[in-house]
């Protein structure tokens, strides 16, 4: 019996954190856009970098360590966006805490897993190998 390969609960959730926070800068953008925090040409290229830096490393973190660590450094920078738009600081802390939640949380799964599909491997071979024992 081949088994499909499972995806990591630390990518899928730091994942999914990622794209959440590249429509949260987004709609920070539309804040300090209707706020007129800064001009606007400097609000685009921000939101736009920002986001895109959000999915990259949501894409990336499937793929190896580069993703984790954009990631982390995105929490960073989201957190610094509370230059522009003070409630920034409160929702980038957030995400950071976040972030770190799904590092630990998404990292024990995974670990848990891996332990627990091998003692269902252990018991199926010993499973076959009573039933080969006992002819049926």
């Amino acid at each position: 019996m081949t088994r499909r390969p499972r995806r990591s609960a630390r990518a899928l959730f730091t994942a999914t954190l990622l794209l959440s926070e590249a429509m949260v800068v987004l709609f920070a953008g539309l804040v300090a856009y209707g706020l007129r925090l800064a001009p606007v040409r400097e609000i685009v290229l921000g939101g736009a970098v920002l986001a895109l830096w959000a999915v990259l490393a949501g894409v990336l973190v499937r793929r190896g360590t580069v993703g984790y660590v954009l990631g982390s450094l995105l929490q960073l920078a989201l957190i610094a966006t509370g230059l522009v738009v003070p409630m920034m600081y409160a929702v980038g802390g957030v995400f950071a805490l976040l972030w770190l939640v799904s590092l630990r949380v998404g990292g024990q799964i995974d670990a848990e897993r891996v332990v627990r599909e091998d003692a269902e491997r252990e018991h199926e071979e010993r499973r076959g190998a009573g039933e080969a024992a006992t002819g049926r």
